[in-house]
C-alpha cells in the first residue's frame, strides 16, 4: 500500500465512521517501533507503521487509522484528545476503535540463553552479548541457544 492509497483509505474511513472529511496529511513512518500509529497536533499528520499492516494484515490497520481518527477530530474542533479524556474515550466506544494495538508478532520472541557450567537458562526479550556477561549462580560462560516466538 502506498501513501496515496494510505490517505484515500483515511478519508474513507474518517466519511463512513466520522461522517467528517479529512484534510490533512497521513504517511507512513517506518521509524516507528513501540507503536501502530500517532497524530502530531502541530502539522495534524497521522502516521501508521508500516508493519502493522505488513504481519497483522489491513482489519489491525483500519484499527489505528481509525484511533489516529479519534484523535485528529476532537483536535480539530478544540476537544479534548488525549488518551486518558472522557471525550475520547467516548468517541472510541461510538466509533468501535481500539483503544491500543496488539503487539507485532515480531516483537514477542525471546532469546534462550544456557550457562555451559551448571546449565541455568536464561530468557531476554534483548540479545545479549555473552562475551561481557557471565551466569550469575556460578560466574562460567553463557552461550546462545534459540530464539523463540512467544504467543500471546
Amino acid at each position: 500500500m502506498t501513501d496515496r492509497e494510505l490517505r484515500q483509505l483515511t478519508k474513507k474511513l474518517s466519511k463512513k465512521h466520522f461522517q467528517k472529511p479529512f484534510h490533512h496529511t497521513v504517511k507512513f513512518n517506518n521509524r516507528l517501533r513501540t507503536t501502530g500509529g500517532r497524530y502530531i497536533p502541530v502539522t495534524k499528520t497521522i502516521e501508521i507503521n508500516p508493519k502493522y499492516l505488513q504481519e497483522m494484515g489491513l482489519t489491525e490497520t483500519i484499527g489505528i487509522i481509525k484511533h489516529e481518527l479519534c484523535h485528529y477530530h476532537l483536535h480539530i474542533t478544540g476537544k479534548a484528545f488525549q488518551e486518558n479524556d472522557l471525550e475520547f474515550i467516548n468517541l472510541l466506544k461510538k466509533t468501535n476503535s481500539p483503544a491500543y494495538c496488539r503487539p507485532l508478532p515480531s516483537s514477542l520472541k525471546r532469546y534462550i540463553y544456557q550457562c555451559s557450567h551448571c546449565n541455568l537458562i536464561y530468557k531476554r526479550k534483548r540479545r545479549v552479548n555473552v562475551k561481557k556477561y557471565k551466569c550469575g549462580n556460578c560466574f562460567k560462560e553463557i552461550q546462545f541457544v534459540e530464539i523463540i516466538y512467544v504467543d500471546q
